[in-house]
């Protein structure tokens, strides 16, 4: 496994360089296989790789793609901060995706109501039915971060971060609001072939650097991150500000 740290002047380029190896590499993968997999994330890199992805997605053929979520906030399904509904506006409703092949989380008014347990495992049957019974090893996940290192929802010193067994877990008291949210864990994560992380900001600096000396994933999620080919951090300038020379 190699991990590669990129770091742009400006986050415009952070996300056009990301956006184009996006394409690199999901053709790459329809080329050998016939068709790729892989997991969205939210945030403001999340959803802007996804607008220039609706701006230009090369050769990628997008009916044979299958779409995921790292994470998503538990609450009514037209609520503006859903990952999936931010997805679909910037880049879903402008592609010719198949609707079987994407693959959101439910949503507190979805078919398990208010039961985010039930959510929670249904999706981890969506997972384990499109892989060998517990996850797909996908092509691609892409990650944000915040400033506390947390990734999908996994905040440092929880149990969800600690979670070695379950493939999805339901987020009752998130840090970050709203408190309620369903997100993969790190094994499934680490199963991906690629994980990207697109990270911006002075303030996610201490974070990025921990990652990159080592430390636990209980103290800093983010380190506990890695794919099984490459790790790829898109660093803005100011976010690897911390990082040696």
């Amino acid at each position: 496994m190699t991990v590669e740290t990129l770091v742009f002047e400006d986050k415009k380029t952070l996300v056009d360089t990301a956006a184009r190896r996006f394409v690199d590499l999901v053709t790459t993968a329809q080329r050998e296989r016939g068709s790729a997999s892989v997991v969205l994330t939210g945030g403001s890199n999340g959803i802007a790789i996804l607008a220039a992805l609706a701006a230009d997605s090369g050769d990628i053929d997008w009916s044979k793609v299958d779409i995921y979520w790292g994470d998503d906030r538990f609450v009514p399904a037209a609520d503006p901060e859903r990952n999936h509904g931010q997805a679909v506006d910037a880049l879903l409703s402008k592609v010719p995706v198949d609707p079987a092949r994407v693959h959101p989380m439910a949503p507190s008014d979805g078919d398990f109501g208010d039961d985010i347990g039930a959510a929670a495992d249904a999706y981890a049957a969506v997972l384990a039915e499109a892989g060998d019974g517990t996850s797909p090893a996908f092509d691609l996940h892409l990650l944000g971060m915040g400033g506390e290192g947390h990734i999908n929802s996994l905040f440092p010193h929880t149990p969800a971060t600690a979670e070695t067994t379950k493939t999805v877990v339901a987020v009752e008291d998130s840090p970050k609001p709203p408190p309620r949210r369903i997100t993969l864990t790190l094994p499934v994560v680490n199963r991906s072939a690629s994980v990207w992380f697109l990270v911006a900001g002075a303030d996610k600096a201490q974070a990025v650097a921990a990652a990159h000396a080592g430390a636990a994933a209980a103290d800093w999620p983010c380190a506990g991150a890695h794919g099984t080919t490459e790790t790829v951090w898109f660093l803005d300038r100011s976010a690897a500000s911390d990082l040696p020379d």
